[in-house]
C-alpha cells in the first residue's frame, strides 16, 4: 500500500484522482463552518474551499479546513489571483491541494510551483505543523519527502492564452494537473459576448483539455456547476467535478421541500383529524 494511502482521510485526493477513479466534490465560498461540515458529510468526495470568489479570508480557510477534516474529507483551496503565498499558507494548514486562477502560460505555472512544491522542485517554505498533525504524520524528514506526491497543484485554465498553452502548462514539473473555470472561458472566447458555462461551443475545448492531461498522466478538473453538467463533465473525460455550490444547495433543497410541500397541500382537503 503506497504512503499515500496510509494517511489519514483528508490527504487521500490525490491518490483516488490518480488511481483513475475519479472524484465530485462540493464547492462552499462562505465564512461558515457549518456549511463546510454539511457539505462535507453528504457522499461527496471532497469540498473546494473559495478564496478568490468566495467570502473566505486566511481565517476561515483554516478552519474551513478543518472542519472538512474532521468529517473525514479533503479539501482543495482555491486562492485569489496572483496569491501563490496563499497557497502555500492552505498546504501548510492541511489542504489537499490548491488552485491557482488565470495560469496563461508555462511561466505562470513554474512561479506557481515555486510556492507549492519543496525543493528541488519548487521553492515552498517549511512549516506544513497543521498539515502534519491531520495526515496523521510526525516525521519532518518523512513528510518532505512525500508531500509533493499527496497534494495537488492545479492551474487554472480560463482564458484563450492558458487554453492555448494548455500543453505547455501541463509539461510544467511540479503541476499535478488543470482546473477548468468555465464561466470566465466562455467570457474569453465569445470575447465578452457570453457567460454560458455549458454552451456546446464549449464542449471541444473542454474536451482537448481533458485529452491534454491525460496524454500528459496529469489529473483535469472543473467547476461542474449543475449536477446533469457535471455527470456530462465526468463522462467527457473530466477526473475532478464540483457539484453545485453552498447558496445552490441552499436554494435546491428549499425548492424541493416547497414542491413537496405543496403536492401534500394540493392533494385534497383535510379532514378533521387531519
Amino acid at each position: 500500500m503506497s504512503r499515500a494511502r496510509e494517511l489519514s482521510a483528508a490527504f487521500s485526493l490525490a491518490a483516488r484522482l490518480r488511481s483513475g477513479e475519479g472524484a465530485f466534490a462540493g464547492w462552499v465560498g462562505h465564512t461558515d463552518t457549518a456549511f463546510v461540515d454539511a457539505v462535507a458529510r453528504t457522499p461527496l468526495d471532497a469540498v473546494v474551499l473559495d478564496m478568490q470568489h468566495g467570502f473566505l479570508d486566511a481565517g476561515a480557510m483554516v478552519a474551513g479546513v478543518a472542519t472538512a477534516a474532521a468529517a473525514g474529507k479533503p479539501t482543495v483551496v482555491r486562492v485569489p489571483v496572483g496569491a501563490f503565498a496563499t497557497a502555500s499558507r492552505a498546504l501548510d494548514v492541511g489542504a489537499a491541494g490548491v488552485i491557482a486562477p488565470m495560469i496563461d502560460g508555462a511561466d505562470d505555472a513554474r512561479r506557481f510551483v515555486e510556492f507549492v512544491k519543496y525543493p528541488p522542485c519548487g521553492g515552498r517554505s517549511w512549516g506544513p505543523g497543521r498539515a502534519m498533525a491531520l495526515a496523521g504524520m510526525s516525521s519532518p524528514a518523512e513528510w518532505l519527502a512525500g508531500a509533493d506526491g499527496f497534494t495537488l497543484a492545479f492551474a487554472m485554465i480560463e482564458t484563450r492564452e492558458g487554453l492555448a498553452a494548455v500543453d505547455e502548462i501541463l509539461a510544467v514539473e511540479g503541476i499535478d494537473g488543470v482546473f477548468v473555470g468555465p464561466n470566465d472561458l466562455c467570457i474569453a472566447l465569445t470575447d465578452g459576448a457570453k457567460v454560458e458555462p455549458e454552451a456546446d461551443f464549449l464542449d471541444a475545448p473542454l474536451a482537448r483539455i481533458a485529452a491534454s492531461a491525460k496524454a500528459a498522466g496529469k489529473v483535469s478538473g472543473i467547476f461542474g456547476g449543475s449536477g446533469a453538467r457535471a455527470g456530462v463533465l465526468r463522462r467527457m473525460g473530466f477526473d475532478f467535478v464540483t457539484v453545485g455550490w453552498d447558496v445552490g444547495y441552499v436554494q435546491t433543497g428549499i425548492a424541493a421541500m416547497l414542491a413537496e410541500t405543496r403536492e401534500v397541500e394540493n392533494v385534497g382537503e383535510i379532514s378533521d383529524g387531519y
